[in-house]
C-alpha cells in the first residue's frame, strides 16, 4: 500500500481542529454523498455496515434538535450548515444477507439484544469516525460532541426506527479565529504497550 505524504496527514489529523465555530457557508448535499462514499470502504466486523445518519440542516430541524443540546453546545450547533446526528441500527443484522452473504449470521445476533446493542455500538462508531476523517479530506471541518439528550434526539429524529443516537458532530467550514490553543494528547509511552 502507498503511503499518503505528511501534508494529508496534517489535513486529517496533524492540523485538524474540533471547531466551535463556522462561517456562513452552505455545505452542498453532493458533497456529503462524496464523503459517505470513501467512509463505506472503511472496514467493519462481518461488514455489518450498522451506522445511519441523519444530516440536520433546515432551521426547522435545527430548531427540534436545539432543544435536545446541552446549553454549551447549543450556539455552535445553531451556527453550523450541518449537524450529523450519528447512530445505530439495532437490526442492521437484517441486511447482513446482502453484506455477508456467504454466511447466514443472522441467528447470532437475532433476539439476542444486548450482544446486538454493543456489536452495532462499536461498528457505527468505527463508521463515524470515518465519515469525520474523510470529511476532513474533502475540507469540512468537524465538531464531534456528545453533549446532548440521547432519549430526546431519538425521540425528535429517530421515533419509528429501530435507531438508536450515538454521538452528534457540526460540518461546516470552521471560522479559525474562534479556535482555543490546542490541548495536549498523552504521549504513546503512556497509553501503549508493545509485548
Amino acid at each position: 500500500m502507498t503511503r499518503i505524504d505528511d501534508v494529508s496527514f496534517d489535513l486529517l489529523f496533524g492540523e485538524a481542529r474540533t471547531f466551535p465555530a463556522y462561517q456562513n457557508t452552505p455545505v452542498d448535499p453532493a458533497l456529503l454523498v462524496q464523503i459517505y462514499n470513501q467512509m463505506k470502504m472503511g472496514p467493519t466486523s462481518m461488514n455489518c455496515c450498522p451506522l445511519r445518519v441523519i444530516f440536520v440542516s433546515s432551521p426547522e430541524a435545527k430548531e427540534k434538535l436545539k432543544s435536545c443540546l446541552m446549553p454549551g453546545n447549543v450556539n455552535q450547533t445553531m451556527q453550523a450548515p450541518v449537524t450529523a446526528i450519528f447512530a445505530d441500527d439495532q437490526e442492521f443484522y437484517k441486511k447482513m444477507d446482502r453484506l455477508w452473504s456467504h454466511q447466514n449470521v443472522v441467528p447470532m445476533f437475532e433476539g439476542k439484544p444486548e450482544f446486538t446493542e454493543r456489536f452495532a455500538f462499536r461498528n457505527s462508531t468505527l463508521q463515524a469516525a470515518y465519515f469525520m476523517i474523510a470529511a476532513r479530506g474533502y475540507g469540512l471541518d468537524c465538531g464531534p460532541m456528545s453533549g446532548f439528550d440521547n432519549a430526546a434526539v431519538d425521540e425528535a429524529f429517530l421515533a419509528g426506527t429501530c435507531y438508536k443516537s450515538n454521538f452528534l458532530c457540526n460540518l461546516g467550514y470552521g471560522e479559525k479565529s474562534k479556535l482555543r490553543p490546542r490541548g495536549p494528547r498523552l504521549p504513546f509511552e503512556e497509553i501503549a504497550k508493545i509485548v
